[in-house]
Parts: structure tokens; C-alpha cells; sequence
């Protein structure tokens, strides 16, 4: 299930890169050359790190990347004014709608955040999670895909 899920999304990028670009050549990133950065504090709690796969306009609309938690690390409470697309591929993790439950997923669960919808997503308490996360950019606010809010609180993340 993880190698079809791999594959049909490297597939979709591959038909992105291209349609957006309208370029006659395929642009590879090669392993090793992706940056990866620790997840700032005003965007997560606890251990994440962020690899960015879709920078520097390739497509221009769209910026996404791998995004690794720890257990017990998640982001904060945020939303995308033209929504979300997250893929679990690999642990177990939560995904929670702003006054809505909170929602265990799964590798290849394929997750879509409606835009302007307040939520966060990270890992379990015993189980970290890794996702794709994609989420087109704003044409109106320059490169602004993303509005991060406030820190999800302990009792939220647990469900006190």
C-alpha cells in the first residue's frame, strides 16, 4: 500500500511540475539535495523536521514536503486559504478539525483540509508520523499558504 501510495503521488508531482511549467525537461531533485530543517516552535510543538520537496517554483502555485513528528509533537492550530493535502505514509498520527473529534490516520490515508478550516496534525503520544503535506499558495499574498494560530494546548492534544 506505502509503494502505491509512493508512486501514485511522485506521479502526480512529475504531471504537476510539467503542466505548471510547461517545460520540455524533467527536473529531478536528487536525494541528498532536499533541504530539511527543524520545525520552527511558532509553527510546531515538540521534535519535527521538515523536508522541502516542492520549492523554488516547481510549480510555482503549490509548496509542500515531508514532514516527520515525533511522538507527540504536532503543529499548531492553523489553516490554508486555499486548503490542504496531507498523505500518511508511515506511523500513526491525529488530524483534528477545530470543534470537531479528534481523528486517528493511518499510512495511505489521504487527508483533505478544506480552505480556511482551523485544524492541526501531528503524531500520537507513543507513535511518531510522517506525512507529504501540500497546499497551494495564496496569488494574492505573494508566497502565503499557510495562517499558523495558537499552540495546541496538552488537554486539546489529549483529549481532556
Amino acid at each position: 500500500m506505502k509503494r502505491l501510495v509512493l508512486l501514485t503521488l511522485n506521479c502526480l508531482l512529475v504531471h504537476m511540475v510539467l503542466q505548471a511549467q510547461n517545460q520540455d525537461q524533467i527536473d529531478i531533485a536528487r536525494v541528498g539535495s532536499i533541504t530539511t530543517t527543524e520545525g520552527h516552535e511558532s509553527h510546531f510543538t515538540g521534535n519535527v523536521r521538515v523536508n522541502h520537496t516542492i520549492r523554488g517554483g516547481h510549480p510555482p502555485n503549490i509548496s509542500g514536503g515531508i514532514v516527520i513528528f515525533e511522538p507527540g509533537a504536532r503543529t499548531v492550530w492553523h489553516s490554508h486559504p486555499k486548503g490542504q493535502r496531507v498523505i500518511i505514509i508511515q506511523g500513526v498520527g491525529w488530524v483534528q478539525q477545530w470543534g470537531g473529534p479528534k481523528i486517528e490516520v493511518h499510512p495511505g490515508d489521504v487527508i483533505w483540509i478544506p480552505p480556511n478550516v482551523k485544524h492541526w496534525h501531528g503524531a500520537t503520544t507513543t507513535t511518531g508520523v510522517s506525512h507529504y503535506a501540500f497546499a497551494e499558495i495564496h496569488e494574492n499574498n505573494g508566497s502565503h499558504n499557510v495562517e499558523n494560530m495558537e499552540s495546541v494546548t496538552d488537554i486539546q492534544y489529549n483529549g481532556r
